[in-house]
């Protein structure tokens, strides 16, 4: 018998996280991993847009842990099951990567709009698109475990898409656009 995607199990709007238990497809939990998995979607279209051999690598790796992410928050908190590691090591990666494109930028002394380049705008997607799956697995923990090192994943991983935006823009010599408030 093939294997089919479809298992006709969530036709009443429910899901299964990892562990068994059945919850509701707008349950907070599945909008935070649903999220997760729509931010790994974007990563994989900026992977596919940069040129950049170490830069394509380095978002593989944040793909793989994006999986993890998923991972941890698809699974039932009660029944604690088995789950692929997230170390500090994953943060101190996205942090050796900030400082060492933040020491080739210039100061930043103003705000900037996403864009200049279609490669820079999908950085700032995933950039944006991270920051709701941060504000998710906050609202997340308020109500039920999430691991600390999920929360201070996606804070360093906006962070770095930030700044990724900002040094792909300037190799490829697209402007920033500073916010021009208007009073």
């Amino acid at each position: 018998m093939a294997f089919r995607i479809y298992t006709k199990t969530g036709d009443r709007g429910e899901t299964a996280l990892f562990g068994g238990r059945r919850v509701s497809k707008s349950h907070l939990r599945v909008d935070a991993y649903g999220t997760i998995d729509e931010l790994n979607s974007f990563v994989g279209w900026l992977r596919d847009s940069v040129e950049q051999s170490h830069v394509r690598e380095v978002l593989m790796h944040i793909q793989q842990r994006l999986f993890t992410l998923g991972a941890h928050l698809a699974s039932d908190p009660e029944k604690h099951p088995p789950l692929p590691d997230l170390t500090p090591g994953d943060i101190e990666l996205l942090e050796q990567e900030i400082d060492a494109m933040d020491h080739q930028l210039p100061p930043l002394k103003n705000f900037i709009l996403p864009g200049g380049h279609p490669v820079v705008s999908v950085c700032h997607v995933c950039r944006t698109v991270c920051r709701r799956a941060e504000r998710l697995a906050v609202a997340l923990h308020e109500h039920d475990a999430v691991e600390e090192m999920v929360l201070q994943y996606l804070n360093r991983l906006s962070d770095y898409f930030f700044v990724l935006s900002r040094k792909l823009a300037g190799d490829l010599g697209a402007d920033e656009v500073i916010w021009q408030a208007r009073h």
